[in-house]
């Protein structure tokens, strides 16, 4: 497996811990940036660290396939995707409800014709 891929599972299996710890009625959705190593990992024979797998709740000896496929299954029947900065928290109000807002009229009185 190239090392490239393994240190991006190991930055979403960091994150994966930190989204499942959040109680469910309060989690928000997966982040969509998981489908892509969720996919390419999909038949990866390697055996995950220990670590990970406890962290999957995977038992000792499960592979890298494996845990994408529990993260495949984070993902699975979600049909909004969240924004990259409501991950891990729940947000009352984002930064989106600024561009949200109804665009201004400008003022050209600053630039002569």
């Amino acid at each position: 497996m190239h090392p490239a891929a393994k240190l991006q599972f190991a930055r979403i299996v960091d994150e994966f811990v930190r989204w499942r710890a959040i109680p469910e009625p309060e989690r928000p959705p997966a982040p969509a940036w998981w489908w892509g190593p969720a996919f390419e990992m999909r038949d990866a024979a390697e055996p995950l660290p220990s670590a990970w797998s406890r962290q999957f709740r995977l038992p000792d000896g499960a592979r890298f396939a494996e845990a994408a496929l529990v993260l495949r299954q984070s993902l699975a029947g979600q049909d909004i995707l969240p924004w990259p900065y409501d991950f891990s928290r729940k947000v009352a109000s984002t930064d989106s409800d600024v561009r949200d807002l109804p665009v201004q009229p400008s003022d050209d009185s600053a630039f002569p014709p």
